[in-house]
C-alpha cells in the first residue's frame, strides 16, 4: 500500500479519536471507507465512540459506518461507551441501531459489569430514549 494512503489512514484515526468531525468527514464524502479499521480492528466510529464525540459518531452512522462493527478482541462500539460511561454516544448508538446483546462482553453486559445504571436504563428499553422523558 502507498505510504501516503497509509499516513492518510492514521490521521483519519486520530481524528477520529480526536472528534474532528469537518475533515474526517469530508474525506469520508469523497470516498474514504465509512468503516475502515485500524491495526486492531477498530473502525472509526468504534474510536469517536470511546473518546466521547457522540455527534462524530452519529454523523459516521449517517455515512453508512456499521454501530456493530466489532474490533478484533469482539468488542462493539456500544460496549466500548458502556465501559467508559457515554450515555449520550450509548443513546446516538442505540438510536442508529446498535444491538446491545453483541460482542462480548455486549453492551448489556458492559454497562451492568461496570455499573452504568444510566446506561443500563437505556437498553432496557433498548430504544436510545431516556425512560425519564418518556
Amino acid at each position: 500500500m502507498d505510504d501516503d494512503v497509509v499516513e492518510l489512514a492514521h490521521q483519519m484515526f486520530d481524528m477520529a479519536r480526536q472528534g474532528d468531525a469537518v475533515p474526517l468527514l469530508a474525506l469520508v464524502d469523497q470516498g474514504a471507507p465509512a468503516n475502515m479499521q485500524d491495526a486492531e480492528g477498530n473502525s472509526m466510529l468504534m474510536l469517536a465512540a470511546y473518546h466521547d464525540h457522540p455527534t462524530l459518531v452519529e454523523a459516521l452512522a449517517s455515512c453508512g459506518a456499521d454501530v456493530d462493527l466489532l474490533n478484533d478482541r469482539g468488542q462493539s462500539p456500544l460496549a466500548g461507551a458502556a465501559f467508559k460511561g457515554y450515555t449520550e454516544v450509548a443513546r446516538v448508538l442505540l438510536k442508529a441501531g446498535a444491538n446491545p446483546d453483541l460482542g462480548d462482553p455486549s453492551g448489556r453486559a458492559a454497562a451492568h459489569f461496570f455499573g452504568r445504571e444510566d446506561i443500563t436504563a437505556l437498553l432496557e428499553d433498548s430504544t436510545g430514549e431516556d425512560p425519564g422523558q418518556a
